[in-house]
């Protein structure tokens, strides 16, 4: 059985609209997970060691206030596109869009506000709560009003998100959640020690502005052969790469499969990752330095925690090869993923 629970988390600024942020805490017997209305935001998940001591495996904030300060998406649902669009430039039938560009030349999660950064209006269920929002039509640039419902449920030690939305116009869309977990505990110093593996026989090389090239390589006698577990520490060293940031291309199915898997062979912890998703973008927290500081008042170095991002493969919207990402009226987009915790 899954308990929720739901109590006030804090207030928005007024300037941000002023209303309350709620708190719904998820617990079965062996996992807790804490989700904000703001953004959707996995703000805690908590599960058991191989010694039955529970800690939280994700990075986060103690406080609303965390979340208000820019910070690199720390458990929230991103969109309406996730990752990146290349110079914030899209056309569906015909129509030129220009999104903000929040990420050097190009548009990044959603843009300025995207997702991430609003309130949703939560519905509690008997071992969840779903939450859902209007998209109106012209935010941050995108076109058509898109209703959109994220649900989270738990039971045992397995934690689904679906993502469901219906338009008025045709629009890119992707979803995704952008928790960055480490399975030592969060505040571990690396993630060095972590055993990685993703079931995908491609890879999509980009540029220097973290865009896709286009090609989708093999993976293949390349850094990005993850078919079989490697510790992550020792790979990174091996090949020299300085992390990972990359889409990973899965199996086109659109039913439930295994994609990834993530263990801890100190604490005995394994997440799996199942999906229906077309592509999982695997990044190891190239980008944390230190600066912010975390829940229990930790510092966040680099390497300190990975995501694992079920998506859509990114710039999909200006790559007639990658999978289609343009949601019509009269559609529903509807994917799920997965996320399975034990211990041995």
């Amino acid at each position: 059985m899954t308990e929720v629970k739901r109590e006030v988390f804090g207030q928005m600024p007024q300037e941000e609209g002023g209303g309350v942020v709620e708190k719904f805490i998820l617990k079965s017997d062996s996992m807790k997970v804490e989700i904000l209305s703001l953004g959707c935001i996995i703000t805690a998940l908590e599960m058991k060691g191989r010694d039955g001591e529970f800690s939280d495996v994700v990075l986060g904030f103690d406080t609303l206030e965390g979340y208000m300060r820019k910070h690199p998406f720390f458990g929230a649902v991103v969109g309406r596109v996730a990752n990146r669009i290349a110079k914030g430039r899209f056309t569906v039938d015909g129509k030129e869009y220009q999104l903000f560009l929040n990420n050097g030349p190009n548009s990044l999660h959603g843009g300025a506000r995207g997702f991430d950064k609003v309130l949703w209006s939560p519905q509690v269920l008997p071992n969840g709560i779903c939450f859902f929002r209007l998209s109106p039509d012209g935010e941050e640039g995108y076109p058509g009003d898109l209703k959109v419902w994220v649900t989270y449920m738990l039971s045992g030690g397995e934690l689904a998100i679906n993502y469901r939305a219906q338009t008025s116009k045709a629009t890119p869309i992707n979803l995704t959640n952008h928790a960055y977990f480490n399975l030592a505990g969060q505040g571990s110093q690396d993630i060095y020690d972590h055993e990685i593996s993703i079931e995908a026989d491609s890879y999509l090389p980009v540029d220097d502005t973290k865009i896709p090239t286009g090609e989708v390589a093999a993976v293949q006698g390349t850094g990005f052969d993850l078919r079989q577990p490697v510790l992550l520490g020792k790979h990174l060293q091996k090949f020299h790469l300085d992390g990972f940031d990359h889409n990973f291309c899965l199996q086109q199915a659109e039913a439930r499969r295994l994609v990834a898997r993530a263990h801890h062979p100190t604490t005995g912890r394994t997440m799996e990752v199942h999906s229906t998703q077309p592509g999982i973008q695997f990044y190891t927290g190239n980008n944390l330095d230190g600066s912010l500081k975390g829940k229990g008042a930790v510092m966040y170095p680099r390497h300190s925690a990975f995501c694992l991002e079920t998506q859509n493969w990114p710039d999909a919207v200006n790559k007639p090869h990658f999978p289609n990402t343009i949601l019509r009226p009269g559609e529903e987009y509807n994917h799920t993923t997965w996320l399975v915790f034990s211990a041995a």
